[in-house]
């Protein structure tokens, strides 16, 4: 299978369990480990320490939300994450969630395509002013609507989803970020499809235990209006449950519909999530 297959959680918890984590996804035979910023963890320097003890696998953020972070010092820990890692890490920003922004950060909301290109623009000229021998990283962008994908495609190297079924990949966010790319002079972009996936005999009991977990994510206005474009009532209709038979059907309709990598956030016991690693692996090997 030519589409990438990675796995992604957010950097919450010890580093050294991500660590355990990544290597688990390595061992596999996955290609990448990705982190999200929360309210824990440094996403950025979690990865930078992952990648360099763990070799063989791209690693990055998906996503740091860019509001509360300015340009210059994201640029500067993004470059010291590269040269750790030695050319194997990937930025992956995103304008943030407005609500959040302000009652946590105390940032005022900007409309996120605006903000977005702004902060693209001043960003992309710092990482151009890497220190000898370090290779500016890759910079994706989480985006879900038509706004936000123009400034990805227009100037990121990629584009990051999440609570996208591939329906939605293939018709909506592929051809956006695609054109716009090409009306800009710029090669195909990356498109990182993150989705959550449980192996499982009791696929609705698994939507369930997430609508009750991650339900009000639903409520955010940018979530909201991927979750209406998809004709979906809530975030846990994105997940994809089932036995190895299903995953492998919807593994492959991600790939079908032009996604370039999948992002795969693990749902279940730690003896289920290990046995849908060895799954991934297999059909990766493909």
């Amino acid at each position: 299978m030519d589409m990438r297959i990675g796995v992604a959680r957010l950097a919450d918890g010890p580093v050294a369990e991500l660590v355990g984590w990544a290597r688990e996804a390595a061992a596999a035979g996955l290609d990448g480990a990705f982190l999200g910023q929360h309210l824990g963890g440094d996403a950025v320097l979690a990865a930078a320490v992952v990648g360099r003890e763990v070799p063989g696998i791209e690693v990055g953020t998906a996503v740091v939300p860019t509001p509360p972070r300015h340009p210059r010092v994201l640029a500067g820990q993004a470059l010291t994450a590269q040269e750790v890692t030695g050319g194997r890490f990937a930025l992956g920003v995103g304008p943030g969630h407005g609500p959040v922004m302000e009652e946590v950060f105390g940032v005022a909301a900007e409309p996120p395509a605006r903000h977005t290109r702004a902060y693209l623009t001043a960003l992309r000229a710092l990482l151009r002013d890497a220190p000898p021998g370090v290779t500016p990283p890759p910079v994706l962008v989480g985006a879900l609507g038509p706004a936000m994908l123009r400034v990805a495609g227009e100037l990121a190297d990629g584009v990051v989803t999440t609570w996208t079924g591939a329906a939605a990949v293939g018709g909506h966010v592929v051809p956006r970020v695609g054109r716009a790319a090409r009306e800009a002079g710029r090669p195909a972009p990356r498109v990182l499809v993150g989705v959550l996936m449980a192996l499982t005999g009791d696929p609705e009991g698994a939507r369930g235990d997430l609508a009750a977990r991650l339900g009000p994510a639903g409520d955010l206005p940018a979530y909201r209006a991927a979750l209406d474009r998809q004709g979906l009532s809530g975030v846990h209709e994105t997940v994809v449950a089932g036995d190895e038979r299903e995953i492998e059907r919807r593994v492959r309709a991600f790939a079908d519909a032009g996604a370039t990598d999948l992002l795969v956030s693990g749902l279940g016991d730690p003896a289920a999530q290990a046995r849908l690693l060895e799954v991934l692996g297999a059909l990766r090997g493909r």
